[in-house]
């Protein structure tokens, strides 16, 4: 076998006698990483230039006025959007191969970083649709914390699917039924008995008693559902479970069950006009009371002055360069919306909720209890050969993952102040299985991580993807129907087609979803990080390391 430096000689021969060529690109591109493996300013002072020039190029290529071209139609726009791609391929694939190694250490250096990773992308992504939307700091806050209240509500009903799926192998495909549980029975015991002329009496308790009140409730469903039910088998189990989650939307939105009276006590679901429910506790801190127009109180009175008046004025008007050349006077607004800053404390308050829930599976884990349930995932046979009582160990844990799904429910529905049934339609339960497989099943990180990438990648970034491609470019009128996009795309015209598309945008989700799914099943099935090697014990039960001679350390044998 011949060493790596003959090997190197041999290439540079050939490349010298014209036998291989190397493409200009090339050769520029390892310039560029001998650049970076200096480090220091050198590499920095690369990687920026770059950056810019490419930019630069970016910027005319975008504001390049597409009627000079001696073509039309739809191959002008192939051509634009031909030549647009390549341009952004050349100012971000050198700077972009060192970052990637760099992405690649920390990855595997902790979970915090894994989670740190996707979200610091997920920031950068929707920081670039604002600046392409030239949204203000304000859009942008709006923005992310849009982004990161769906991801927290994944998130939580994520680590609770994981409970059942990844932990005790139980194919629960009923989540959105035990959600409604929770938030209905919350509503109606926490809603004021006096709810106005268009709202359904409650009973008035304190919201706390509510919660948990929605959070046993949901567990008792789950008992009654697990009880005749875990006998089956898993795929039957699963039909059960949407089975149970379709009865309990259709009862909520019966007319019999609107409004009903139990013992002098009068209450009700609402039917399909839903309900409305009890205000957030949190808007009171911020807020007198829960008026649209009431004052702020005591917190809003401090914060919201405060960000509404955040500027920052880099260059002072009338500045000049060394008192010579004059400068733009330059203000870096920061300005943030009384709402926005609501939104946010209640992501913060949900932030708090998904670290719990992560704190309680993961000891769930590495308890006795969870050591069960995880052998119960490999082998039921087994583990009840050693004398567990498996259906026991089945039903604790179904009734512990409800009610963590009523809870988490109570969470997603709550800010709102109104539900109905449609917000428990099946399309829910899916969407919360498709984050589990993307993170992957059995991991509690890989669920907070499913959640980040569902909300970002497919919930939220359709959305700005659409409203960024429609603030450049001008599509017309857009189809209606399937056929009248279609027609004029075999035809060549590939305008109408994408407009169609983008007005679509909620299908486009399904086929965003699909696209994902067959990508990880052939690449990842065990998703992101799925299928980790765990400890059965709460201590290493691996071999101990021996110190041999030479201060090296060296095994038994295999661990």
């Amino acid at each position: 076998m011949s060493s790596p430096t003959e090997t190197a000689d041999a290439s540079t021969s050939g490349a010298g006698d014209g036998s291989r060529e190397i493409p200009g690109w090339t050769p520029y591109r390892e310039w560029f990483r001998d650049q970076w493996a200096q480090g220091g300013a050198v590499a920095w002072g690369t990687a920026l230039g770059h950056l810019l020039v490419g930019l630069l190029v970016f910027s005319l290529v975008v504001g390049f006025d597409m009627s000079s071209l001696p073509i039309g139609g739809s191959l002008v726009w192939l051509v634009y959007l031909t030549v647009t791609v390549a341009v952004l391929y050349a100012a971000t694939a050198p700077p972009a191969e060192p970052y990637v190694a760099w992405l690649d250490e920390r990855w595997m250096e902790s979970d915090a970083d894994k989670l740190l990773i996707i979200l610091g992308h997920v920031v950068v992504v929707f920081f670039v649709f604002a600046v392409a939307l030239g949204l203000p700091f304000n859009g942008l806050a709006g923005a992310l914390g849009s982004v990161f209240f769906f991801t927290a509500v994944y998130a939580m009903m994520v680590l609770a699917l994981n409970l059942h799926w990844g932990y005790a192998g139980i194919f629960n495909i009923g989540i959105a039924g035990f959600m409604a549980v929770g938030v209905y029975v919350m509503a109606i015991l926490s809603t004021p008995v006096d709810a106005g002329a268009t709202g359904v009496p409650g009973l008035g308790l304190p919201l706390p008693i509510g919660i948990l009140g929605g959070m046993i409730a949901a567990a008792v469903v789950g008992l009654v559902a697990a009880l005749p039910a875990l006998r089956l088998r898993a795929d039957y189990f699963a039909i059960v479970t949407v089975a149970l989650s379709e009865i309990i939307r259709l009862t909520l939105n019966s007319r019999a069950l609107q409004e009903f009276t139990v013992a002098g006590v009068t209450t009700g679901t609402g039917g399909a006009t839903g309900k409305t429910m009890p205000g957030n506790p949190l808007r009171l801190l911020f807020y007198e009371s829960f008026d649209p127009g009431a004052g702020p109180a005591l917190l809003g009175s401090v914060l919201f002055p405060l960000f509404e008046g955040l500027r920052i004025e880099l260059i002072p008007p009338n500045s000049a360069l060394v008192g010579v050349v004059p400068l733009p006077a330059f203000t870096l607004d920061l300005a943030v919306e009384p709402p926005v800053i609501v939104n946010w404390a209640y992501v913060v308050v949900l932030t708090g909720f998904v670290a719990l829930f992560y704190v309680l599976l993961v000891r769930t884990g590495n308890s006795p209890f969870g050591r069960v349930l995880k052998a119960i995932r490999e082998d039921e046979v087994v583990a009840k050969s050693l004398g567990k009582d498996t259906n026991r160990f089945k039903i604790v844990a179904f009734m512990f993952g409800c009610g963590l799904m009523g809870l988490g429910g109570i969470l997603w529905q709550g800010s709102q102040g109104f539900t109905n049934p449609n917000a428990f339609r099946p399309i829910i339960t899916f969407y919360i299985w498709v984050a589990l497989i993307i993170g992957g099943a059995g991991s509690n990180t890989g669920s907070v991580l499913g959640g980040a990438l569902f909300a970002g990648l497919i919930w939220e970034g359709p959305v700005y993807v659409r409203r960024v491609v429609t603030n450049f470019v001008d599509f017309g009128d857009t189809p209606s129907t399937f056929p009248a996009a279609i027609g004029p795309f075999v035809e060549g015209e590939v305008l109408p087609f994408l407009a169609y598309m983008l007005g679509n945008v909620s299908a486009l989700r399904f086929v965003l979803v699909g696209v994902i799914l067959v990508v990880l099943m052939q690449t990842r099935p065990e998703g992101l990080l799925g299928h980790r090697k765990e400890e059965a014990a709460a201590i290493p039960l691996g071999r101990p390391t021996r110190r041999a001679e030479g201060g090296t350390d060296t095994d038994g044998g295999d661990q």
